[in-house]
């Protein structure tokens, strides 16, 4: 309810738009730069085989972009979300040779990245 004078002309309103919603995007990078961003299609959630997915998509990506690195062990460094530590994913990472390293939980040490990934 609006308080105005008899007679006034009503106050324009802005035109509202539906917002694009949120967008999560997976990014996966090394020393070397960005190797990988993946966009979450709408409506599709986050699990096991999605992931799993990404990682055999970013161990092609490493054959393509890191040729001299891939005789090299990959090792992971994710936090600790379920995803990430399902059984199925851990077989995953195990079949195409990812090693994962802990992260402890709570720790001032490793942060989020709160920096620009340019």
């Amino acid at each position: 309810m609006e308080c105005r004078h008899r007679g006034s002309p009503r106050p324009k309103k802005f035109r509202v738009q539906k917002s694009a919603g949120k967008v999560l995007a997976s990014i996966f990078w090394d020393q070397d730069g960005i190797l990988l961003i993946h966009y979450l299609p709408k409506g599709q959630i986050i699990n096991a085989e999605y992931y799993s997915s990404l990682l055999v998509q970013l161990k092609d990506i490493l054959k393509e972009k890191r040729r001299g690195k891939v005789t090299k062990r990959g090792l992971f460094l994710q936090d600790n979300a379920p995803v990430q530590w399902a059984l199925a994913t851990q077989k995953k990472l195990t079949y195409l040779d990812f090693r994962c390293l802990l992260h402890p939980p709570y720790s001032s040490d490793l942060v989020t990245s709160d920096c620009s990934l340019d």
